[in-house]
């Protein structure tokens, strides 16, 4: 069976998201046959009068090492400092704007394709930005910046918008990070480059390997749908957020990955970076 527009219009309908914002996270693959790619993909929910909204992380492009400046280097921030030196960055010479077509290339194919359309709308954020393409795209993004990363999903969650994960687990459900943010966390910083070269700290994710311990807890908000032999998980937002929020507050350890001495889980744990007020 290939997978063709009709198919995702037709599960867009079978969800009741009509004329919805989503965030998708996806994996092409996972559909098996599928006609033109994830153009289709896409095109299936823009005709069905939706605004897809996707992860458009840029980190491998724009992320500096932090100065070595306290302030700079906040503590408790999922990070060892010491090993700095080691790791490559190759954001030291660029500069961000939301025009740039630049993309991890771990994002998958619908973002590659929404971050490369010409009507899309992109985020300001050097490293976690989000893109979104249709009708309600510009009030999803508008509100990003560097230190307000997830505002494009705090506004999905206003507009009662679904997340919908195709064929990739609850691992890969940025939403989540917003949940541990609203329960109390601080979230990380790391570097890059500002608009005149300086270097500035932006707000980032924890560690999301872990995530798939909160499936019991989203088990009530959950809804299957398999398109093609792509499994889908779908989630209304606010009902996700608040289940997901209950239980990171009740065992703030559920987030945790296999790895025990994970920094990024220990910190993020204990509440994420201390940041000079």
């Amino acid at each position: 069976m290939t997978v063709t527009v009709k198919d995702i219009r037709q599960a867009v309908k079978i969800l009741g998201v009509s004329g919805m914002p989503v965030c998708v996270h996806s994996s092409l693959r996972s559909f098996g046959s599928i006609a033109h790619g994830a153009e289709t993909i896409v095109a299936g929910f823009l005709a069905e009068g939706c605004t897809v909204l996707v992860p458009t992380f840029s980190d491998a492009a724009y992320a500096i090492a932090p100065p070595d400046l306290q302030e700079m280097r906040p503590p408790r921030n999922g990070i060892d400092y010491t090993q700095l030196s080691s790791r490559v960055y190759m954001g030291k010479n660029e500069v961000y704007t939301p025009a740039s077509r630049e993309l991890n290339i771990t994002m998958g194919l619908i973002p590659k394709y929404i971050v490369e359309h010409p009507q899309r709308v992109r985020g300001n954020h050097p490293l976690n930005s989000f893109a979104a393409l249709g009708p309600l795209a510009e009030t999803l993004i508008d509100g990003q910046d560097p230190l307000n990363v997830y505002a494009p999903l705090h506004t999905l969650t206003l507009m009662h918008g679904s997340i919908i994960l195709m064929g990739v687990g609850l691992e890969r459900m940025t939403f989540l990070h917003y949940a541990e943010q609203v329960a109390g966390r601080e979230l990380f910083r790391r570097c890059a480059n500002g608009p005149d070269y300086q270097p500035m700290l932006v707000a980032v994710g924890s560690c999301s390997e872990g995530f798939g311990r909160l499936e019991p807890a989203l088990a009530s908000a959950q809804r299957k749908l398999r398109v093609g032999q792509s499994l889908w998980q779908v989630y209304a937002a606010g009902e996700a957020l608040q289940l997901a929020v209950g239980a990171i507050r009740e065992q703030p350890d559920i987030t945790h990955c296999a790895d025990q001495e994970c920094v990024r889980c220990n910190d993020a744990i204990k509440g994420g970076p201390l940041l000079e007020v």
